[in-house]
């Protein structure tokens, strides 16, 4: 009993600092569709953010859904297709995305923060005009050097982000939990990449750290090998550990959404473990951390 009081001492005033640091800051944390379907991990992940609320920290959660997603469309018959990591996504997509999205998986977290003693605001892109979106023009070069278009349906980018109706949610002691659907001008839903929504979010709120929480640890110099988990990196360090390959496949759009925060002046952002028990509380809290930071540097 001795030996588990003083532990807990010790862990208390090693997060002593960095809860005086962060409280009132606002923190965007994003979760990976694959957390999303292990209900016990994500109650876990749940539980340890409204921890970080009731401590001053106010967090606001993207979500994605992907597995989800796809999973319900064979369901239905409909094989998913993609286009460089992009779902292209038509109307009858865009209604299974919408049902998943806004519906399953956004009302999944809302009543779990709920549950945990937070008070939790479910919404999309669409509520409140908080995300503008435009619709992409996608373009890629043939194998014989010709660059075509491609028609990936009802997919977005985003164009302009209002962040007033999430300040009012903050200032009231809700956790907003934002599924990444925009509306255009001519006012049609779109598809959007949650990590991108994630980044230009924590760019318009003015955030402290953008979060995303994913089923890896971090970035890793080899992927096969955990241990070679790189804690801290600079932006010109992410940008040649892309260039030379390090960095690769669905990893690189999520080192590209930090790299967009850091520009769009979010102070600190962090790539880890969504399924790692508490490994969020030990990435904020401790000084050892549980995945990668990625910070402005000179």
């Amino acid at each position: 009993m001795q030996e588990r009081t003083e532990a807990l001492i010790e862990a208390l005033m090693e997060a002593r600092p960095y809860i005086q640091e962060f409280h009132g800051k606002t923190f965007v944390i994003k979760i990976g569709g694959r957390i999303l379907e292990n209900e016990k991990k994500l109650d876990s992940l749940v539980s340890d953010i409204v921890l970080l609320h009731l401590l001053g920290m106010k967090t606001v959660i993207v979500h994605g859904g992907g597995p989800e997603i796809s999973e319900e469309m064979r369901k239905m018959g409909i094989k998913p297709k993609f286009v460089e990591g992009l779902r292209v996504t038509d109307e009858q997509t865009m209604e299974i995305l919408y049902e998943q999205l806004a519906g399953k998986l956004n009302k999944q977290i809302v009543r779990m923060i709920n549950f945990h003693g937070g008070k939790a605001w479910g919404a999309t892109g669409m509520d409140g005009k908080l995300i503008r979106a435009r619709k992409i023009t996608y373009k890629t070069t043939t194998s014989k050097g010709k660059e075509v278009e491609i028609d990936l349906g009802l997919v977005g980018e985003v164009e302009k982000i209002d962040p007033s109706g999430i300040h009012s949610l903050l200032k009231s002691g809700c956790i907003p939990v934002i599924a990444p659907i925009g509306v255009d001008s001519e006012g049609r839903s779109l598809n959007i990449n949650a990590d991108t929504v994630a980044a230009e979010l924590a760019i318009a709120l003015k955030a402290k750290k953008l979060i995303l929480l994913t089923d890896v640890i971090g970035i890793l110099r080899d992927p096969n090998d955990p241990k070679t988990l790189i804690s801290t990196l600079t932006v010109d360090e992410a940008q040649e550990l892309v260039k030379s390959g390090v960095i690769k496949k669905g990893m690189i759009p999520k080192v590209e959404a930090c790299i967009r925060a850091i520009q769009g002046g979010v102070d600190r952002c962090h790539i880890l473990s969504g399924i790692m028990d508490h490994a969020l509380l030990i990435e904020i809290l401790t000084n050892a951390g549980a995945g990668t930071m990625i910070v402005r540097g000179k």
